[in-house]
């Protein structure tokens, strides 16, 4: 009986835990100028990784555009813009998605 406590105490911390998450993030999609290969891709992975407040990088060489996943407002849309510039390409458009539930 205390091991299906223990379990259903964990699964409901859990639970909560990802609600939290979700209720606090965002996604941010940026049209990027100037990638053209699989070192592009990998250099704007490992730039925007090492953000802190960063949970997902995703990036689309045939797209042209990077997808992040942040916290409700970190990092900045001008911090987002600058780690672009700072990556050596042009940050074309930066959108705030809605929520996709």
């Amino acid at each position: 009986m205390k091991k299906l406590f223990n379990f259903t105490l964990a699964m409901s911390l859990v639970m909560v835990l990802g609600v939290l998450q979700s209720v606090q993030a965002r996604t941010i999609e940026i049209e990027v100028y100037g990638m053209t290969c699989a070192f592009c891709v990998d250099s704007l992975e490992r730039k925007f990784g090492d953000m802190q407040s960063i949970s997902n990088v995703e990036v689309s060489l045939k797209q042209k555009k990077i997808r992040l996943q942040t916290e409700e407002n970190l990092p900045s849309i001008e911090s987002i813009k600058k780690a672009v510039l700072e990556a050596g390409f042009t940050p074309v458009k930066i959108t705030v998605l809605a929520d996709e539930k």
